[in-house]
Order: C-alpha cells, then structure tokens, then sequence
C-alpha cells in the first residue's frame, strides 16, 4: 500500500507555484493564520488546497 502525503511544505509550494521557497514559507503562514493554528502545527494538503482554490487531486500529482 502507498501512503499519501498529508502535510505540505514550503519546497511543495515552491515547485506547484514556480516562486521562491520563501513564498512557500509565507504562505505556509497564511494558511496558519487563517486556520487559527499553533506555531507547532502543520499544515495539510488539504487546507492548503482549500485556501488557495486548487484541486486536492492535481496537487497530490505535483509534489509525490
């Protein structure tokens, strides 16, 4: 069985948007502010997906 991926990271972000890592890492914080989350927590792909009005299934295809 594979596992999925469930947590996305600022290297994912860069490779899906084409910008720089610390685009990645701003918009990590983004999402963490607009999710209400702790600076421990981890942001899913799914959230990420969420915010930024893309297809869960496209992004899985980019980062694995």
């Amino acid at each position: 069985m594979k596992l999925k991926r469930i947590i996305i990271y600022p290297k994912d972000i860069q490779l899906i948007t084409g910008k720089s890592e610390r685009y990645g890492r701003t918009i990590i914080q983004k999402i963490k502010d607009h999710y209400n989350k702790e600076p421990h927590q981890l942001v899913s792909v799914k959230e990420f997906c969420n915010y930024m009005g893309l297809e869960e299934e496209e992004i899985m295809s980019r980062i694995i």
